[in-house]
């Protein structure tokens, strides 16, 4: 059986190991932020502490018991009056003793290599978790949950990114699917966060958000192409007939103001769902445009006015992996019918929504999907939002 790595941010609260045992023996691993308030934090620098006060014993450990056991060998070949002999008994002994010397010399070097790799593991999942970092379960009253999946066994992150940021505009959300999956697209994912949680707290609108965006992600673009192809020169954008110009991102980014009034920019990224009543909408984002990095953004840009997000009621962003997902006979994974079950118990938990998502995706998915992916919840736990009088958000039922 394969024991999965769970990551979960404090402030998650989970059923006496019901998620645990769904995800145990899938072949993934997955990272959860947000809802709820039993965690334990760990205490990552402590811990990095005495691995660093550990090392010099265990570098003198590694040198010594490779040459104690040399050591050992050579002792009894040449010492031992057993070893001078030439009959079978004495050559079966022998042999026994270099069996046993050489059995603890692999059985040191793998435990070695063991340890390194899990030190690696640990450094790799410190450097993926400052990028994707765990969400805190509430911002600026909006309950937050979050989970992503990757493709790749053994990397926490993938080509999927989300972030929910409290700014003096608004709460700002981005969810977006990279080209591609896996460690591959790291880089990608980098620059548009980045990017991302600087500009929400400097740009009045969205659209200079957006745009800030497509800048960053241009001069990443570029400077993946001078890496590869040195000879192209300083250009800031790749070539026509670069690789790294059929990269794209697909974006969803959203901005919940203090009344719950949602305004959005949909750049070929899946409608979010409106979870409320007891019922899972889709929640056309205004006219979707193209993925950034293709194609450059219109001159004029304009959020699309999506209504508000009352009280109780719930937002879920995903990436296409969710949707895109197959099952053993070629079907697609079921979404819009696993939201309508989950969303029957009232009040929406955004905890329970992603428990249910994850847990029926990978036994759709046989345990391990094709591509990644990535679930945002948002909830408004704000006491009163007034409804303005505005045009309804566009939305269509999901029977």
């Amino acid at each position: 059986m394969i024991r999965i790595k769970a990551r979960v941010s404090c402030g998650t609260r989970l059923r006496s190991g019901r998620l645990r045992a769904a995800f145990v023996g899938r072949g993934c691993r997955f990272r959860i932020g947000g809802d709820g308030s039993r965690c334990r934090r760990r205490l990552p620098e402590r811990r990095a502490v005495r691995r660093v006060e550990r090392q010099p014993s265990r570098r003198v450990l590694s040198i010594a018991l490779p040459t104690v056991w040399g050591a050992t060998a050579i002792a009894y070949k040449l010492a031992c009056p057993l070893a001078q002999q030439s009959g079978l008994g004495a050559r079966i002994l022998t042999s026994a003793v270099f069996f046993v010397v050489g059995t603890g010399l692999v059985l040191h070097v793998r435990q070695v290599f063991l340890r390194e790799l899990r030190l690696a593991r640990q450094v790799a999942g410190a450097a993926q978790s400052v990028l994707l970092r765990p969400l805190p379960h509430s911002v600026d009253g909006l309950r937050v949950a979050a989970a992503q999946l990757s493709a790749d066994r053994g990397a926490v992150v993938g080509g999927d990114l989300y972030d929910v940021i409290a700014t003096e505009y608004g709460v700002r959300v981005v969810m977006g699917d990279v080209r591609g999956h896996g460690i591959g697209a790291i880089g990608t994912v980098a620059a548009v966060l980045g990017s991302f949680r600087e500009a929400v707290h400097d740009e009045a609108e969205l659209g200079s958000v957006l745009r800030r965006l497509e800048r960053a992600l241009v001069r990443h673009l570029g400077e993946r192409a001078r890496a590869d192809h040195p000879s192209a020169g300083s250009a800031l954008t790749p070539a026509a007939d670069s690789p790294v110009a059929e990269e794209f991102v697909t974006v969803l980014l959203l901005e919940i103001r203090g009344d719950g009034e949602l305004r959005a920019f949909n750049c070929g990224h899946p409608s979010p769902y409106l979870l409320s009543g007891g019922r899972a909408d889709v929640l056309t984002a205004g006219e979707s445009m193209p993925p950034l990095g293709p194609f450059p953004l219109p001159a004029e840009l304009s959020a699309a006015h999506c209504g508000q997000l009352l009280p109780g009621e719930a937002l879920l962003l995903h990436t296409d992996g969710v949707e895109d997902a197959r099952d053993g006979h070629g079907r697609f994974f079921p979404l819009p019918a696993v939201l309508a079950e989950a969303v029957r118990t009232q009040p929406v938990s955004p905890q329970a929504v992603l428990q249910a998502v994850f847990s029926r995706l990978l036994r759709h998915a046989g345990g391990s999907p094709a591509d990644d992916v990535a679930v945002l919840v948002l909830r408004n736990d704000r006491h009163h939002v007034p409804r303005q009088q505005q045009e309804p958000p566009v939305v269509h039922q999901v029977t």
